[in-house]
């Protein structure tokens, strides 16, 4: 399944007096993103701060998402956990909603299943959900990872049509590109990944540097696509520093403070995680400055 070649893993905006996620401003951003290159959506993601969310409050972003959308982008909905149950009860439920293309589902986490346990978890909730299913393989969050061979073996089920792959290995993801079906997508999950990944196959990226560079990572895409290898490189290169400055600090303090500085405004981090103090924020403004340089 195509959800085209940027997909932005979204913020999730708060206010900042009040502390609940606010509809107003999650309009804003949805316009932001689609208007400089987003192609798709991933809604109540990691970077969108999903563990500090309620479920109400999931349910309130989601509604608000696909209201601000209007049918113009793809929406995908992080409705993963490390509790099968739950998860295939809120991919349900957000289904219910309408608007969704797709479930992100992220490897369970903490609990630490072997590879077959991960099979299941994975095939029952493709077998009960009404969406069509990303897998997110996020070794460095979720402590286990996705072996190739179980990727290959889940792309096999109907209802399993894509990986979000941040396991950082491209030995792994060319394996997984080689030995699924071409109907079968694989996407960078890292954005500094992303030209790597595409060179052996891979459909793009879901991207947290799109919130702030969406219409360069776009044009770095479609410049590889269109053979001009030399001008994607480039524009990676240039752009490369601005993606390690995205992580300068735990995702996605960093990424709200470019969007608040530029106008966009998204409100702070949920504790556990802090806003960048001034000194940060200087350093992060001056890279995000000479990422602009053409």
């Amino acid at each position: 399944m195509d959800f085209g070649k940027v997909i932005t893993a979204m913020v999730t905006p708060i206010h900042p007096e009040k502390d609940v996620v606010c509809r107003k401003r999650i309009h804003r951003l949805v316009n932001h993103l689609i208007e400089t290159g987003s192609d798709g959506l991933v809604v109540s993601g990691t970077t969108g701060e999903s563990p500090t969310l309620s479920h109400d409050e999931k349910i309130k972003l989601m509604t608000e998402v696909v209201k601000a959308n209007e049918g113009r982008a793809k929406l995908i909905a992080g409705t993963g956990s490390n509790n099968t149950a739950e998860t295939i009860r809120f991919t349900k439920e957000v289904a219910d909603l309408g608007g969704y293309d797709a479930a992100l589902v992220v490897t369970p986490y903490y609990n630490k299943p072997n590879q077959r346990g991960i099979y299941e978890h994975f095939k029952a909730v493709a077998e009960n959900s009404p969406l069509p299913i990303m897998i997110y393989n996020i070794p460095g969050r979720s402590v286990v990872n996705i072996e190739p061979e179980t990727i290959i073996a889940l792309s096999k089920l109907e209802n399993i049509v894509s990986v979000k792959e941040s396991s950082g290995n491209l030995e792994n993801i060319s394996q997984i590109i080689e030995e699924t079906a071409d109907d079968f997508t694989v996407y960078s999950g890292d954005d500094s990944l992303t030209l790597p990944i595409l060179s052996v196959g891979g459909r793009g990226v879901v991207s947290v540097l799109s919130h702030v560079s969406g219409n360069e990572t776009k044009e770095m895409i479609e410049a590889y696509e269109n053979g001009e290898v030399k001008k994607a490189a480039e524009i990676h290169r240039r752009l490369l520093p601005l993606m390690r400055g995205l992580f300068s600090s735990p995702n996605p303090a960093p990424t709200k403070f470019l969007l608040n500085d530029m106008g966009i405004d998204v409100g702070h981090v949920r504790l556990p995680l802090v806003d960048l103090d001034e000194e940060q924020g200087k350093k992060l403004k001056a890279i995000y400055e000479e990422s602009q340089k053409s």
